[in-house]
């Protein structure tokens, strides 16, 4: 895990390019009255980034797919000008490709991001953009995340968003996110409760940040809009608990006594997941290794995980 989070600087540098450039040539001149989009997992997280760069920049209204609307109860939602994307590091979800099978079959144009050119999902679709990040032998998806992400970033751009060219992390922030991990992870593993908060685009690095100290560090910890976690879950912060956050701490939340743990500031801006997401990774190893756990064999999981 901790050879696969240091490779990302070069990994995303050398694809950044590459990635616009095969989106735009393939979606030039193309408009779509709704986009679908289907993931499971990582790749769930890297979906709702998206959703918020196509709404905020885009207008176009997006869905996160319930694949089981199709595989449990048969049901086929009927779409009208769909882009569908499917996001799947391995490219053999077999749920997401059944949702993009039923959107192809009624003419709709599909893309997709995974790291296996000769995947299924990879065959399946109209546009395959092939992250190329080497093999990720991990469990935690690390550099398939945030490639991923990036890809992300790059279609709204190819689809016409007005957005400037993305600031990537390099090695000095991924030290800088090692750093913040190695002082951060007493505290996280000395509460009882643990939340990790984000709004906006960084509710994804929120939502990522849960998932990978579940499944690196079995530290159950949940994630919350910052703004949801304002109805409800706020009542159980106490000095017992701790909050990742990324971005503002939401009002008054210090006055409860909860441990904040604020996440290095990587600003405000539509690509400030991309550099998110190394925190996120940095503080689940850091929790793994300081419980004794080997984050590369999770426990219960497999790489690839199919669900239908």
């Amino acid at each position: 895990m901790e050879s696969e989070i240091r490779e990302q600087p070069d990994v995303l540098a050398r694809n950044e390019a590459r990635y616009l450039q095969v989106l735009a040539d393939r979606l030039a001149g193309r408009e779509f009255g709704h986009v679908l989009l289907v993931a499971r997992g990582s790749s769930d997280n890297a979906a709702l980034y998206l959703r918020y760069l196509i709404e905020v920049y885009l207008k176009i209204p997006v869905s996160l797919a319930a694949p089981s609307v199709l595989t449990m109860y048969g049901s086929k939602v009927k779409y009208r000008n769909c882009l569908g994307v499917g996001i799947s590091q391995s490219g053999q979800a077999p749920d997401v490709i059944a949702v993009l099978k039923v959107l192809s079959e009624v003419g709709h144009f599909n893309a997709a991001f995974t790291n296996d050119a000769d995947s299924p999902l990879a065959v399946l679709v109209d546009l395959h953009l092939d992250l190329r990040v080497g093999p990720e032998r991990s469990i935690a998806a690390t550099k398939t995340y945030s490639a991923s992400l990036l890809a992300c970033y790059q279609l709204v751009r190819a689809l016409g968003a007005k957005l400037p060219p993305p600031v990537l992390p390099d090695d000095g922030w991924l030290e800088l996110c090692r750093v913040a991990a190695e002082k951060s992870v007493d505290s996280l593993l000395n509460s009882s409760v643990v939340f990790a908060l984000g709004r906006g685009f960084s509710f994804a690095s929120a939502q990522e940040t849960a998932l990978k100290l579940i499944e690196c560090a079995l530290v159950p910890c949940k994630s919350y809009s910052s703004a949801d976690f304002q109805h409800g879950p706020r009542a159980v912060a106490d000095d017992d608990a701790s909050a990742i956050v990324y971005g503002e701490v939401p009002e008054n939340l210090a006055e409860t006594g909860i441990r904040i743990i604020q996440a290095p500031d990587a600003g405000y801006g539509s690509d400030a997941p991309i550099r998110e997401a190394l925190f996120a990774q940095q503080l689940a190893l850091a929790a793994a290794r300081k419980r004794g756990l080997d984050p590369d064999q999770a426990r219960n999981l497999e790489k690839i995980t199919k669900t239908l």
